[in-house]
């Protein structure tokens, strides 16, 4: 099945669910990473002047992945709403309510995460954000217009909504902020190049490609080992190494680990994953200026192939 005919199939089965009245409570494990980028696919780019603010109506589950003003208002009960938004690996997400018109003591809510949940799973794990899980959720009803504009901490973040009462609503403007040291990263492309750097802090990110990808690391510097020659089969205790990981949920902390990294070289290094996600992930101890290059590049048929008769799959889902 191709990527495109599998995404469009997994969204087609959502809204079916939904229109059936189905659906769970979408934090729990409500929408799959295919049905999300299928929404992905569809959402039209436009190139508008800065002057033109892009505005249209908010989908009980939407996906936006570009700045503008945009208000759902509710035609009947909507009871398990999320919103995903995502920008280019350098830009963070800034969420601003404009205005809302919600019964919080009814039952109402709108809570921003910062980050992405699907099927109960975390993007940024809780190992790899800053933050507790608990502090990641900012809800209307209990902040109000205290924060009435958000910021995340990576390129994803998302909108859970609740909403009973019919012509009651929101409007919220979204916008683009450059990050010029993007950590946690999900890419919106199967193809494409980044390189990750971390300049003397202590924490962890992961760029994660929610497809089966070849990764082609271009060069590796960690600071610890530059004029060590000895390598290490493991990376046991080093604070600072590259890992590369393989699943089909979209926490980088459940995942299976295909191989680590705890020297610098320059040259390729080529590895396949045939998982529905790919993570390449960097711990950095703070005390050094860590940098990985690389690209990646979706499976074809036969490589995917390959990997099926390398039971590749078993790994991939005992990682869940």
């Amino acid at each position: 099945m191709s990527v495109a005919f599998r995404v469009h199939f997994y969204f087609f089965l959502i809204c079916l669910s939904a229109l059936r009245g189905e659906s769970r409570y979408l934090e729990d494990n409500e929408i799959s990473q295919d049905g999300i980028f299928s929404l992905l696919n569809s959402e039209i780019k436009r190139e508008l002047s800065e002057d033109i603010i892009y505005r249209r109506p908010l989908r009980c589950i939407d996906m936006l992945t570009m700045e503008g003003q945009f208000t759902f208002t509710a035609d009947h009960p909507q009871l398990h709403c999320a919103a995903f938004f995502i920008g280019e690996a350098q830009e963070n997400i800034g969420i601003e309510y404009n205005s809302v018109n919600i019964d919080c003591s009814g039952g109402d809510f709108i809570k921003v995460f910062d980050g992405w949940i699907l099927k109960g799973e975390k993007f940024p794990s809780s190992q790899d954000h800053p933050l507790p899980t608990y502090e990641r959720y900012i809800d209307y009803c209990e902040t109000g217009s205290i924060r009435r504009v958000i910021r995340s901490s990576q390129n994803v973040a998302m909108l859970f909504f609740r909403i009973h009462t019919p012509g009651n609503g929101f409007t919220i403007t979204i916008k683009k902020i450059i990050n010029p040291f993007p950590c946690n990263v999900i890419s919106q492309t199967p193809e494409g190049s980044f390189t990750m750097v971390i300049p003397h802090q202590h924490r962890n990110c992961s760029f994660s490609i929610i497809y089966p990808v070849q990764i082609k690391i271009a060069e590796l510097t960690l600071g610890h080992f530059n004029d060590l020659q000895v390598k290490k089969p493991r990376c046991g205790g080093a604070g600072d190494f590259v890992e590369l990981l393989g699943g089909n949920g979209v926490d980088p902390s459940k995942m299976f680990p295909v191989a680590d990294l705890c020297y610098s070289f320059s040259g390729p290094a080529e590895v396949k994953i045939g998982c529905d996600n790919t993570v390449v992930r960097m711990v950095s101890s703070g005390k050094f200026v860590n940098r990985v290059s690389f690209e990646y590049r979706l499976l074809d048929r036969r490589d995917l192939e390959k990997q099926k008769g390398n039971s590749v799959e078993d790994f991939c889902y005992s990682a869940e």
